[in-house]
């Protein structure tokens, strides 16, 4: 799968996030057994068609069509919670044709993958297959047609993709 933009788009942003994928549903999950809810993880490629949410947010509208296009999230293969040995503690990086855009260790994010869940889990239920993608880290910049894009969980999964020839 080729990322890509949606029709008229200008302005393409990778945002490499690690995915949580559920493996058994609930509501109201407390934080202290969130990890139990694990299936296991993706490495995810957050698409952000940056020129269309600008203008949802000029406009005050939802962010849909800037995050909900075809090919907006490409993610890695699943790797099953028993091959992670922490999940906030993974190093992960994302190059632009060989070049470093975005570094970090899931230990920098704002919410841990326990706090995450729970939270998400008292707004609606979680279902069996449901992905959670966690934020990003720094590095966010745009993209453009035909570059390379690489990134890794260090040690655990790694995705190679290359942008459509039009964003």
């Amino acid at each position: 799968m080729c990322p890509q933009g949606p029709p008229g788009c200008t302005e393409l942003h990778h945002e490499i996030e690690l995915g949580v994928v559920i493996s058994g549903g609930g509501t109201n999950i407390p934080e202290e057994s969130a990890m139990d809810h694990v299936g296991g993880y993706v490495l995810a490629l957050d698409m952000t068609a940056r020129d269309y949410q600008n203008i949802a947010k000029q406009k005050g509208i939802p962010w849909t069509w800037a995050k909900c296009f075809d090919t907006a999230c490409p993610i890695s293969e699943f790797v099953p919670k028993e091959k992670v040995h922490d999940p906030q503690d993974l190093d992960m990086w994302l190059k632009v044709n060989g070049e470093v855009r975005q570094k970090t260790n899931t230990n920098d994010m704002i919410f841990t993958v326990p706090y995450i869940i729970s939270y998400i889990s008292k707004i609606m239920t979680l279902e069996r297959g449901d992905l959670i993608l966690t934020g990003t880290p720094m590095g966010v910049s745009g993209v453009q047609p035909n570059d390379q894009l690489e990134a890794e969980i260090e040690g655990v999964v790694a995705m190679k993709f290359t942008v459509g020839d039009k964003l």
